[in-house]
């Protein structure tokens, strides 16, 4: 017994994952929030203010600098947050002290030797530590809510994905049921045939024979059309037929720009055939089978089965069939498509269905 290994997702290198977060976005919002601070604390300084804005850009981006690293090499075993702002916090006296250093030619001691210049470094580190935490804190808020989004995204994704599924195998479900209804109903009328002795058993036999080497590739087409779909119907008339030549005539009117579109299987099989045990079989005279299909103003492929049978009334109540294709149809089109029926004058019943554009599943 052997079960197959799946391929380990290669780990995204810390220096790429470093660069991604390191976002122009942040770089911009930096810049920005350093000219803010230089401006207010401009008063407070004898410094030049073109050398305040430089100190003060320095500092941020060395903080942001700290900031991602932070985030991008924390510990497994702390906090994210936690880290990013410890190290904001702890690097913000050593960022000001750096860029002091120029001031005094590189001269450690000299940094905070002088009044001023020790007024100045505990003003700015005092600002960027009340202010640097709380900026990074809300850049981590922003992450956490981005990151939330993302994961009810793929958990919606991921519902439409099995709910689909499920559309599926319900769509199967309904096709198991409705292709043996059928195929048990014509097995019926050949039986009554070969029971009654009738001369046409035999010829009606083979050509139930050629329909269902034609339909059974079918039955499980994951792209049915409208095409594919007539072809069916007309060989189950043309076997009907066979069957009552005299109490039968049909008609297919379908233009051709129409027979690749999409359709659900056995859907106009399901109404051809209760035309035909609703309408026609119970009618002493018979009738006459129309099949058409027409684009309509709003898009919609409309098809229907028109008999000049019996009609609802006199016909009985059809099957469970109709009941099945109204379900496929909802889930092969969406909730806009429908199932009518309705009476054909002078008699029989017309059946309708209006399959919305654009909608297939």
């Amino acid at each position: 017994m052997s079960t197959a290994l799946e391929p380990i997702a290669p780990v995204e290198p810390g220096w790429a994952r470093f660069l991604a977060a390191l976002s122009l976005r942040r770089v911009l919002v930096t810049i920005v929030l350093a000219l803010l601070a230089a401006t207010l604390l401009s008063p407070a300084f004898v410094t030049p203010y073109p050398v305040l804005i430089g100190r003060l850009l320095v500092i941020g981006l060395l903080l942001l600098l700290v900031f991602t690293a932070a985030g991008v090499w924390a510990p497994a075993a702390a906090p994210r947050w936690l880290v990013q702002v410890l190290a904001v916090a702890l690097a913000a006296p050593l960022a000001t002290y750096l860029v002091y250093l120029p001031s005094v030619q590189g001269k450690v001691l000299e940094v905070l030797a002088h009044e001023d210049r020790l007024s100045g470094f505990l003003l700015i580190t005092g600002t960027v530590l009340v202010v640097a935490p709380l900026l990074g804190l809300g850049a981590l808020y922003r992450e956490r809510d981005a990151q939330a989004r993302s994961q009810a995204l793929a958990f919606a994704l991921e519902r439409s994905q099995l709910e689909r599924q499920a559309l599926d195998a319900r769509l199967r479900l309904l096709h198991a049921q409705i292709e043996p209804h059928f195929l048990f109903n014509t097995l019926a009328n050949i039986q009554a045939l070969v029971e009654s002795g009738s001369p046409q058993a035999s010829a009606v036999l083979k050509s139930l024979i050629a329909y269902l080497r034609a339909a059974m590739p079918r039955l499980d087409d994951d792209k049915p059309t409208l095409g594919s779909e007539l072809a069916l119907v007309r060989a189950y008339l043309e076997l009907m037929l066979m069957r009552m030549p005299d109490r039968l005539a049909f008609e297919i009117d379908v233009p051709a720009e129409l027979q690749g579109e999409r359709f659900p299987a056995m859907a106009l099989l399901t109404l051809v055939e209760n035309a035909i045990r609703h309408g026609i079989d119970p009618s002493e005279q018979g009738g006459r089978i129309v099949v058409r299909a027409h684009r309509a103003d709003d898009g919609a492929l409309v098809a229907s089965v028109a008999d000049s049978g019996a009609g609802l009334h006199a016909g009985g109540a059809p099957g469970t069939g109709l009941t099945n294709l109204r379900e496929r149809l909802a889930m092969f089109f969406g909730a806009g498509a429908r199932l009518e029926l309705a009476e054909n004058a002078p008699r029989g019943v017309v059946a309708t269905l209006h399959c919305p554009a654009g909608r297939t599943q």
